[in-house]
């Protein structure tokens, strides 16, 4: 009998869009060679325009899901998405909190366009709840300044960055630098726990095709860790995928297109 795959799970917003979200997810999971399952947080009304609208589920139908899934299949790594209410974070905090595997925690705020898809009032709950359960948190420079009131516009700004994720407990930090100011040629992003540093560097390309590339990275990352890969490994290897699927983004609609999961297996 064939063994399955690597095991790994979302727990996240859908996007009607498929950009981004529990799609994105699992898009990205079937490109890295693991087995994506899901647990759904809210519903949205989305497209390459923003979002239309927005529906949290209850915390017992979130929870029952990832029973669901953990309790009979199991899993290998976790990521996590958007969670729209402290309710919901702390509802899947606790979930993590007794699941024996990496957590890779995005702390989703706002949509690529801007669209709030967190509520203020769940901030507290990420930073007591969320992050300290967290393997890896994959902030962006929005999600640091709304997390911890650091502005990043450099790259010293974001060894502080990191150094005031870390604060609130996950073992390791990775700041994403992509929307630095500057427009340098170079994206740069810094994986730290606070003792040793990796600053990854790659092409910047100036494309409107990046729908997704937060939830396509932190999904890449939780699909190397549930191979057994150690963090940095895991997060070098996200980062080249991603970069690949940026450059590869598609025109859809009439605003911000995807990148492109599937780039790897296109000729």
């Amino acid at each position: 009998m064939t063994s399955p795959p690597p095991l790994v799970l979302t727990v996240a917003g859908s996007d009607s869009g498929g950009g981004a979200g529990i799609q994105a997810d699992l898009k990205t999971m079937l490109a890295l060679g693991v087995h994506g399952m899901s647990v759904i947080t809210a519903v949205t009304a989305q497209n390459s325009l923003g979002v239309q609208g927005a529906w949290e589920l209850p915390g017992e139908a979130v929870r029952a899901q990832y029973r669901a899934v953990v309790d009979d299949i199991g899993v290998r790594a976790v990521k996590t998405g958007m969670l729209a209410s402290a309710a919901l974070v702390e509802t899947v905090a606790e979930l993590l909190a007794g699941t024996d595997a990496p957590v890779v925690v995005d702390p989703v705020g706002v949509s690529k366009h801007g669209d709030p898809l967190l509520a203020a009032s769940a901030l507290d709950s990420v930073r007591a709840k969320l992050l300290p359960v967290a393997t890896v948190a994959t902030p962006n420079l929005d999600e640091v300044t709304q997390l911890t009131g650091v502005v990043v516009e450099d790259e010293a700004g974001m060894c502080r960055a990191a150094e005031a994720i870390l604060a609130y407990g996950p073992r390791w930090a990775l700041i994403k630098g992509g929307h630095l100011p500057g427009g340098a040629a170079e994206a740069v992003d810094l994986l730290t726990d606070g003792t040793e540093e990796h600053w990854l560097y790659a092409p910047r390309y100036d494309n409107r095709h990046t729908h997704g590339t937060g939830c396509t990275l932190a999904s890449a990352v939780a699909s190397g860790l549930a191979k057994g890969l150690p963090v940095p490994e895991a997060v070098r290897e996200a980062k080249a995928y991603v970069t690949g699927a940026i450059a590869a983004g598609f025109a859809l609609g009439g605003g911000i297109g995807p990148v492109d999961h599937a780039w790897r297996f296109r000729s």
